[in-house]
């Protein structure tokens, strides 16, 4: 192996003490390949064992915590009991082959299709429609429905529910999904949140809702389990809209939860290298940059992002940043960590081939998707 890569394939111990093998780990994507029930198929078992070996952990796509909270055709649920053997058998797939299995926790919020959820309502912190790539672009008519405080309460506790389900099922941990427009970020952004009672106002309310869904996770892991369970935070540093999230915002949210005894923080981001919009005076600085000065090594950080080859993952490690999250490469060639520890790194494949999705062992659905959208991955 190359002397170089050294560093990111030494074991890293999590603050709760749970030790991984390696700083390479499986970024959540979303695989559209689920059962209609939200139970998951052979097909999504095998994509998730095909990937595991390499890697130290695996962040599954997201799962919903309520019904009216399914935001993708092909989502698997964690909303009742009765899923706790479909999300069993992902668990086992992923633990079989070495990695340590994370199962992100979510709800679409107002980015839900009303054809998903009861009744076709769709829900969020205000009724307020989403403006870029929300189900309300594309149809004017949904609106979503802002939830009583009692309902925020109940979501609060859902969160708790589903992370108790991960428990019985055999997860490792939980990874809070508050990035990416979802409703843990509509409940931070300005956009989104127009509330006036304790939900909503100043950037600190916004935070109150985020908070409060830690707290529940953390208090349901204590409660439910003797042995250590990560619990990890995703979040997205800015938002398009105005009003909307700013850099600015995100470092105070981060420095908030930098005090929350996480396990990590998960940073979501489509180039690791990108620059701020808006929100701090250095411009200059990359994201993860400010993330990291901010962060000071008080808990964990995973970066993201276009990394490809290990050249790429290289100039990520070089930032400082103790952890690096492969989504669309460990699709495009599941055996990267494996190619790198045998010294074969000039092997690896950064661009699709679109003639091995049997190889890949990619699902049907997750497969059309990426080959009918130019752009999206390397080689399409």
């Amino acid at each position: 192996m190359n002397q170089d890569n050294q560093s990111f394939f030494s074991p890293y111990t999590l603050p709760n003490g749970v030790e991984l093998k390696n700083r390479i780990v499986m970024a959540p994507m979303t695989n559209f390949s689920s059962h209609p029930d939200g139970t998951v198929t052979d097909a999504e078992v095998n994509y998730y064992a095909r990937r595991s070996a390499g890697v130290s952990m695996v962040v599954t796509a997201c799962t919903y915590v309520t019904p009216n909270g399914k935001g993708f055709h092909g989502e698997f649920g964690a909303d009742t009991d009765e899923m706790i053997p479909s999300l069993a058998r992902l668990a086992t797939a992923i633990k079989e082959q070495g990695a340590k299995a994370i199962l992100q926790i979510f709800h679409g919020g107002r980015m839900c299709p009303p054809e998903l959820v009861p009744n076709g309502e769709i829900v969020s912190a205000s009724d307020v429609p989403a403006e870029k790539g929300g189900v309300s672009t594309d149809e004017p008519d949904v609106k979503p429905r802002e939830l009583t405080e009692s309902e925020v309460e109940e979501m609060i506790h859902a969160f708790g529910d589903t992370t108790r389900r991960a428990i019985e099922a055999g997860y490792d941990g939980v990874e809070i999904h508050g990035a990416n427009g979802y409703l843990i970020q509509q409940f931070f952004s300005p956009h989104s949140n127009r509330r006036s009672d304790r939900f909503g106002g100043s950037l600190e309310k916004r935070m109150t809702f985020p908070l409060a869904v830690v707290d529940e996770v953390k208090r349901v892991v204590k409660e439910h389990t003797s042995s250590p369970f990560i619990v990890g935070y995703r979040f997205s540093p800015e938002e398009p809209e105005t009003p909307g999230i700013t850099m600015g915002d995100t470092l105070k949210l981060v420095d908030t939860l930098a005090k929350q005894e996480l396990d990590y923080l998960h940073v979501s981001l489509t180039e690791f290298f990108s620059m701020p919009r808006r929100g701090v005076e250095n411009v200059n600085k990359t994201r993860m940059d400010h993330l990291l000065e901010t962060i000071n090594n008080r808990v964990p950080l995973i970066g993201v992002g276009s990394i490809y080859s290990a050249e790429d993952a290289r100039k990520a490690f070089n930032t400082g940043v103790p952890l690096l999250a492969l989504g669309r490469e460990l699709i495009i060639d599941p055996d990267w960590v494996q190619k790198i520890l045998e010294g074969k790194e000039d092997e690896i494949v950064t661009k699709l081939d679109k003639n091995k999705q049997k190889e890949l062992v990619v699902p049907d659905p997750l497969w059309n998707i990426i080959t009918n959208t130019p752009g999206w991955f390397p080689g399409v």
